[in-house]
């Protein structure tokens, strides 16, 4: 392999940004678009998609190559993850690092390959995740991260994990934050407004226990707002969920999944955010509420504490009446309010794009070397 080490060409999965965006659609358009304002020189960025019915659009990241290749996702995601072909060059040309947005490798000829590890909920809890996830993840995973050129996390949280399950090196492990994004602060919080969950409504949202929670909160206090669930939801939708705890069943509101703009529109409303998860990788929603003044509760798991800090209310969700009691805390006492969204657009403020950019890129350089055996002329 001949490679020019004054050049990188880059490719990187845009999947999960090309239709509905939840979390990880919005973390590979944010860091994909950094990334290519940060390239100068012979560096290059291609993103890539693969769909049947849907095009990648012109202009999805501007700047960068755009390879959009007419095959359906699960087509081609059983033929990578379990044949580990074909190589990405057949649709792509030649590229010096393939960047996957999950564990398992794209196969490559020549290419260094770099996975995502976003958190290790699919080897905890295999049965709360979809089909394909159950498929390959759990048998494929170690084995993809430990042959990879280099990982990319999305905490300091998940690296650990990492580095302690799959024994890898930690220096073969960058953190790449996901960033907050740029929207003005609002102005004071609402006591009445909503109290808000945003997220896909999958089992280890803890969905179930924020219902419980509400409902304690509702009995003690029959003025609390309402509580609106934000997401995609599941093809059974919420009814079962909501029929668990009937005596909120006009209080609760599910939107399913919601634009950027209706996004913003929620969170300006709401009184505070709730993000009552088993687990996070890092927990999008408590940065995207902070940005903009909005109280946070949180479960003590995962990353959110990472994210939070100090500038939220974090609980430990297997203590009964924790979740409720901090809601409750919330909303009774503006100054409590107004102390948290200072705290979170403080704190918010540090997760920028800019930098987990720059982390991604030195990380590309590091699995190129990585690639490159001691020796082999360039």
């Amino acid at each position: 392999m001949c490679y020019d080490s004054a050049r990188v060409r880059i490719l990187i999965d845009y999947r999960p940004a090309l239709r509905q965006r939840t979390g990880v659609g919005e973390y590979v358009h944010g860091l994909s678009t950094a990334l290519q304002a940060r390239l100068s020189g012979p560096d290059s960025l291609a993103v890539f998609s693969s769909s049947w019915k849907d095009r990648l659009p012109v202009g999805a990241v501007p700047g960068a190559r755009h390879v959009d290749a007419r095959v359906p996702v699960s087509v081609l995601n059983f033929a990578w993850h379990r044949l580990e072909w074909p190589p990405i060059e057949w649709f792509a040309g030649r590229v010096d690092v393939v960047h996957s947005l999950h564990p398992l490798m794209i196969p490559s000829r020549s290419a260094a390959r770099v996975v995502t590890v976003h958190d290790l909920y699919f080897l905890d809890r295999p049965d709360a995740t979809v089909r394909e996830i159950r498929r390959d993840y759990a048998a494929l995973a170690a084995d993809h991260v430990r042959r990879a050129d280099g990982i990319v996390v999305i905490s300091e949280s998940t690296k650990q994990q990492v580095v302690d399950r799959f024994q890898v090196e930690a220096d073969k492990v960058a953190v790449c934050l996901p960033a907050a994004p740029a929207w003005p602060r609002r102005d004071e919080p609402p006591e009445a407004g909503p109290i808000l969950f945003i997220g896909t409504l999958e089992p280890r949202k803890n969905v179930p226990g924020l219902l419980r929670a509400y409902a304690e909160l509702a009995a003690r206090r029959p003025d609390a707002p309402e509580l609106v669930l934000a997401g995609r939801l599941p093809p059974e939708g919420i009814d079962g969920l909501i029929r668990q705890e009937p005596s909120i069943a006009r209080r609760v509101r599910a939107t399913g999944y919601v634009s950027d703009a209706e996004r913003q529109r929620l969170y300006r409303e709401a009184s505070m955010v709730v993000v009552p998860s088993f687990d996070e990788g890092f927990g999008i929603t408590a940065l995207e509420a902070m940005t903009i003044g909005v109280p946070v509760v949180a479960s003590r798991r995962g990353a959110l504490p990472e994210v939070v800090g100090d500038a939220g209310v974090l609980v430990d969700i297997d203590e009964p009446g924790a979740l409720s009691a901090a809601m409750q805390r919330v909303l009774a006492s503006a100054d409590i309010r107004r102390g948290l969204a200072d705290a979170g657009v403080r704190r918010a403020a540090r997760f920028t794009w800019e930098t987990s950019a720059a982390r991604l890129y030195d990380a590309y350089r590091a699995a190129v070397a990585r690639r490159t055996p001691a020796g082999e002329p360039v």
